[in-house]
This record gives structure tokens, C-alpha cells and sequence, in this order.
């Protein structure tokens, strides 16, 4: 038997499912999404269960369960609904370049914290961890940037002082799961009920991670360290892990492709130093290239700025607009097609 309350579960999702969910249904939470199955967890425990064919037609892929999704059952062990969403991180979905068929990648759902890991074992990527912060941000949950493997770094808490104005006012933590340093820190973002997610790329630690909080060295696959300090890509689904005392924690595979998906406001809280001094510019449509009155254009004429994470910035700033501009082509095509008159010649 398992409480549905150490799921997340209070009195808001009983009202959201008493509103969205048929007399005679019963509540769970997405554990494991597989090819055309689901891990559910409820109060009579764990059970495989798949969507019925009606909400199959009846979603777009974007609105189908993932991993975090509060969903209700049938008698027959049939998912027939999904509960809305207080937090959802998503990216546009891998291999979609250079078309305008571009789609939304839920990686999970109801979400806390995300917790953004990197490792000291190898250099960090100031790109790839902004992406990150930026897409969890636009998610609605609270961002934590982890520090793995402190102990193979001389001076972890330099690196660390780095990354502070990464997203603002965001916590950094260093950690080592070998060692149980800095372990506690990462407890005090999952409290009971809450729910966390490991985001970063492949080698980084997160499954090691999530074995050393449950306690149970073969809970998730791990790759043994190799002689550069990167570790080795194991992880090939997520999934949702209670943790002992309370909280849960969902593992991600390590992702070799960050595409921001619609996250204009993710971008902003993620370089909120940017937006800042855009916001004292004298011209409120500056493009700060050559407007007189630029604030950024000051910033990095005197260091204030640096030059390098402006370019980071305008970099997502075009990725984003390049993304609107195919969604929009691809509404005008679409709308095309819908006319009456679209085939008559």
C-alpha cells in the first residue's frame, strides 16, 4: 500500500481530479513511460497500465503521460485521463532541423525543483548549463545547479563562485556521491511530497546520485568512471524514485540535443542581468548595436557584461526566433489547407 499523499497528492489534485476525472476512477501517478505502457503508482502499489484508444486520438503528443502525471484509471487498469499540469519541462524535440514540422518534447511533468547537474571531473559548459536553467525556469519549477564528483576538483568551491550569476539568484552546490559530501544539501530541496528532476547531460553522476539518496547501489544502472574522470552513459528512461523520509526524485537521461522550446521568459530569468539593462536603455525598442542611451552596450564596453554570455544570449534570442517563425509557417500552411478552396485550381 502506498500513500498517495508521499506522491505529491493534496487536497488541490483531489479537487482537479473530481473535476476532470469520471465517478469510479482512481487516481496515479506516471512512475515509467514505455513503448506503449506506463508504470503507475497508486494506493494499492504499482501497476502496468496503457491509454485507451479515445485519449490516444483525442491528444496531441505534447498533452499524452509522462513521468510526474497524475492520471486516472479505469477499473480495467486503463489510463482515460491526464490531470493539467502545474509544471511542465519541455524542449523542442530532437532531429527537427531544417523542418518546419517542429514539435513539443515533455520531458516531465509537476515538477518542484530541477536540479541542473554537472560534473568536476571534466570542463563545464557555461552554454549547456544556461539552456538548462533557462528551460527549467520556463518550466515553472525552482532551479538548483548540482557539482558532482567535488572530489576530483582541487578547489570545488571556486568553480562553484563562477557559476554564481548563472540565472540570477539560483543555488550552487557541490557534491560528491562517493563520499556523502554535500548530500544533505540536496535532501533540502525534497522535503516530503515534493518532487525533483536530474537534468544534465550523459556521465555526469545523476543515477549514482539517486542510488546514494535512496540508498541502494544497484536501484538505477550506473557506468563505472572512466580514466579522464567522465563517467558512462547508462541511463535510457525516467523515472520517478521515492526517496526515503519523503520527496521523489525523477532520473533523465543525459540529452545530446538542448533546444529551448517557446521559453521567451525562461530565456529572460535565466539572464536576468541582460534584461535588466536592456531594461534601462533609453530606447525601449534598442537593438544595442549602435542606439545612443545602450545600457547593454555600456555594460560590455567596461566589463560589466561579458562579451561571451551576451553572444550566449543573442544566440538563444535567434533560436527562439527562428522556432516562432516555423511554427508560424507552419500555421499558414496548415491554414491553407483548411480552406474550401485550398485544391481547386
Amino acid at each position: 500500500m502506498l500513500e498517495l499523499q508521499a506522491l505529491g497528492w493534496d487536497p488541490a489534485w483531489e479537487a482537479a481530479f473530481e473535476q476532470h476525472c469520471a465517478p469510479g476512477l482512481v487516481p496515479g501517478r506516471v512512475a515509467v513511460r514505455h513503448r506503449g505502457a506506463y508504470d503507475v503508482l497508486t494506493a494499492e502499489g504499482e501497476v502496468r497500465a496503457r491509454i485507451t484508444g479515445r485519449l490516444r486520438s483525442e491528444s496531441s503528443p505534447a498533452d499524452l503521460p509522462v513521468v510526474g502525471d497524475w492520471v486516472g484509471l479505469d477499473s480495467a487498469r486503463a489510463i482515460v485521463g491526464v490531470l493539467p499540469r502545474r509544471t511542465k519541462l519541455s524542449r523542442r524535440a530532437a532531429h527537427d532541423a531544417g523542418s518546419d514540422d517542429v514539435r513539443e518534447q515533455v520531458i516531465a511533468a509537476n515538477l518542484d525543483v530541477v536540479f541542473v547537474v554537472a560534473s568536476l571531473g571534466e570542463e563545464l559548459n557555461a552554454r549547456l548549463l544556461e539552456r538548462y536553467v533557462a528551460l527549467t525556469l520556463e518550466s515553472g519549477a525552482r532551479p538548483v545547479i548540482l557539482l558532482t564528483k567535488s572530489d576530483l576538483e582541487p578547489d570545488p568551491g571556486a568553480v562553484a563562485a563562477e557559476l554564481a550569476g548563472i540565472g540570477g539568484e539560483i543555488p550552487v552546490h557541490t557534491l560528491s556521491a562517493s563520499t556523502d559530501f554535500g548530500l544533505e544539501r540536496v535532501r533540502e530541496h525534497l522535503a516530503p511530497s515534493l518532487t525533483g528532476a536530474l537534468l544534465g547531460p550523459s556521465g555526469v553522476g545523476k543515477s549514482t546520485l539517486v542510488n546514494t539518496l535512496v540508498g541502494q547501489e544497484d536501484l538505477l544502472a550506473t557506468g563505472a568512471v572512466r580514466a579522464d574522470g567522465q563517467g558512462r552513459h547508462t541511463t535510457t528512461r525516467r523515472q520517478l524514485v521515492l526517496l526515503p523520509g519523503g520527496g521523489l526524485i525523477i532520473d533523465n537521461p543525459g540529452m545530446r540535443e538542448v533546444h529551448l522550446w517557446l521559453a521567451e521568459e525562461g530565456l529572460s530569468d535565466a539572464f536576468d542581468d541582460i534584461a535588466e539593462l536592456a531594461a534601462a536603455c533609453r530606447f525601449s525598442d534598442c537593438s544595442h548595436e549602435t542606439e545612443p542611451g545602450c545600457a547593454v552596450s555600456s555594460a560590455l564596453a567596461d566589463g560589466r557584461l561579458e562579451a561571451a554570455r551576451w553572444e550566449r544570449y543573442r544566440a538563444l534570442q535567434r533560436e527562439l526566433a527562428e522556432l516562432a517563425e516555423r511554427l508560424e509557417r507552419r500555421e499558414r500552411s496548415r491554414a491553407r489547407r483548411r480552406r474550401p478552396d485550398a485544391g481547386a485550381s
